[in-house]
């Protein structure tokens, strides 16, 4: 751990190393926090760094006392197709600063774009969180949230979805599927099957199977996977975080055969319901971008858009990464991945997905 500089009542400092202490009371103060999530938690940080290779830090603010007042969790991207940058959170939809005290804002970002300079990473991106000063882009209204409290019950469950949609649930659970949830190796190994064939017919390359294992392990029983087969086939699956009372089914996805049996529609209204049995008060559906298909599918499920806000900041004369396959820069590559087999996708895959970030 290497101060950084302490100018007046609060110390920014760098945690370099898995010091079990340190990891225990930013645990507590991202659990404390309202503005915490499941990707600032040590457990997501170092699933991210083994699974995919990526190192990590935490900034930590601390007040004259020694308490912690504000916290910045980053992992260190290196992709040789998609640059370097420093990222808060790695494979994360939220992330960035949390802290309620302005300057410790300020300064923790002021210290990881130093770190940046320091380490020749050209860009430093913010998922969420407290907005630094104006020497950040703030990007506001490309992506939206979708989050809706859960109904008392089954049938107010399924009530509670508009009409149009509710019909696509009621003809799927007409079509004889099962549900099956766990964190076996056959959950996993249906989970990784199914996703891997859902995102290569989306055109966009599948993460290493290491990650979606090491975050099932490294979250106990704050995660689990809901499959849903046909016959012993299977369908549709989710791999979704629990975390003070909210449900987020984080990795999902289905195979051809979904669409015609809406599978995925029984999926999303099992797991509401099986949530519900784990004691989760509301369901977050992550997040999508405007305009798109999937922000489409969420709204006609009756969640209401909340416009998300990251900043970025980037050396003189260099461009933010862009990793969004929605980009115009990326339509052929997404037109050929559409068309590899499977095997030949799922091999190559993981090898481009881990440079993400």
């Amino acid at each position: 751990m290497n101060m950084a500089f302490k100018p007046d009542s609060v110390v920014v400092r760098v945690l370099d190393q898995r010091d079990a202490n340190e990891l225990a009371r930013i645990d507590a103060f991202i659990s404390a926090s309202p503005q915490g999530t499941v990707f600032h938690r040590p457990a997501w940080m170092l699933s991210v760094s083994k699974a995919c290779g990526h190192d990590w830090r935490y900034l930590l603010a601390e007040d004259g006392d020694g308490a912690l007042i504000g916290i910045l969790p980053l992992h260190l991207i290196h992709s040789a197709l998609f640059g370097r940058a420093l990222v808060s959170s790695g494979f994360a939809v939220g992330g960035g600063i949390i802290s309620d005290n302005d300057r410790a804002v300020q300064l923790l970002a002021d210290e990881a774009w130093r770190f940046a300079e320091r380490h020749s990473f050209p860009s430093v991106e913010l998922r969420g969180g407290a907005v630094p000063d104006e020497q950040w882009q703030h990007n506001v209204g490309v992506y939206a949230g979708f989050v809706t409290d859960l109904a008392e019950d089954d049938e107010s469950q399924l009530l509670a979805i508009p009409r149009k949609q509710r019909a696509e649930v009621r003809k799927g659970l007409n079509n004889e599927l099962t549900v099956r949830v766990g964190t076996a190796q056959q959950d996993r190994d249906d989970h990784y099957a199914v996703y891997a064939e859902s995102v290569r017919n989306l055109g966009t390359p599948v993460f290493p199977k290491a990650l979606f294992d090491e975050v099932l392990n490294a979250f106990g029983e704050d995660a689990d996977i809901l499959t849903v087969l046909h016959g012993d086939v299977p369908v549709a699956s989710v791999l979704s975080l629990y975390d003070r009372g909210t449900v987020m089914p984080y990795w999902g996805g289905g195979t051809w055969a979904a669409r015609r049996l809406r599978a995925n529609d029984v999926m999303y209204y099992a797991l509401m319901n099986h949530a519900r049995a784990k004691g989760s008060r509301s369901f977050d559906f992550g997040r999508s971008k405007f305009g798109t298909g999937a922000f489409s599918f969420k709204k006609n499920w009756g969640f209401e858009p909340e416009p998300l806000s990251y900043a970025t900041r980037t050396a003189d004369g260099e461009a933010a990464r862009d990793v969004n396959p929605m980009s115009p820069k990326y339509r052929a590559q997404v037109a050929l991945w559409q068309r590899l087999p499977l095997p030949v996708a799922n091999r190559i895959g993981p090898l481009i997905a881990r440079g993400l970030g």
